[in-house]
């Protein structure tokens, strides 16, 4: 018995071995007309693989190009649409630009920096008063998640005036902190009536 895993690896394992086999197939018929003939046939078994998608306006378009990706493009057809060219399948995506600016106090991160320039550029009001409250209470969280020990209401006030370059001066009456509670895991105890059955169930 061969196993699957000692064959050769499939290019859209989602049809499985046996429409591969079919498109081996059409590409040794010879005669032009039989070998549009099988590959039309093919496409209406792959298209009945998936009935979920019969309304989908791309599935065709999808079906002929992964047929040409199952003959490795070497299928010569009269393909009713403009299939996917093999070139285009293995370029690679353009590198995602990673910011380059560097942060002063990472455990803050990007957000909390974003958002002071924003509350920094805002008539003084109730509303920036609110958002820097917000942010204030935010910078404490990320502190205490990055600093296990706590941080004094005044450290956090410095930090903000800072990271505004002076434009945000409070004073830490002009904020209200709120306290966040760092829970830390705690070990399971079992009960002591529980305990005291197991172990006489063990005598």
């Amino acid at each position: 018995m061969e196993y699957n895993t000692q064959q050769r690896r499939l290019p859209l394992p989602e049809y499985g071995r046996s429409v591969q086999n079919m498109v081996d197939h059409a590409l040794t018929i010879e005669d032009r007309e039989q070998r549009q003939i099988c590959a039309n046939t093919i496409i209406k078994i792959m298209r009945g693989m998936f009935p979920q998608y019969k309304d989908n306006a791309d599935l065709n378009q999808k079906l002929w190009d992964h047929l040409a990706i199952m003959s490795d493009f070497k299928l010569d057809i009269d393909y009713p649409v403009e299939i996917v060219k093999k070139e285009s399948l293995h370029v690679k995506p353009d590198r995602v630009p990673y910011p380059q600016s560097k942060l002063r106090y990472k455990h803050y991160g990007r957000f909390v920096q974003d958002m002071i320039n924003v509350a920094a550029g805002y008539e003084d009001g109730e509303e920036k008063r609110q958002l820097i409250n917000l942010i204030a209470n935010q910078m404490k969280k990320d502190y205490q998640n990055w600093n296990k020990d706590g941080v004094d209401n005044q450290r956090i006030v410095d930090d903000l005036c800072e990271l505004s370059d002076g434009r945000i001066k409070i004073t830490v009456d002009d904020v209200k902190m709120f306290e966040h509670r760092v829970f830390t895991q705690r070990r399971r105890q079992t009960n002591n009536n529980q305990q005291k059955r197991k172990n006489n169930n063990d005598k």
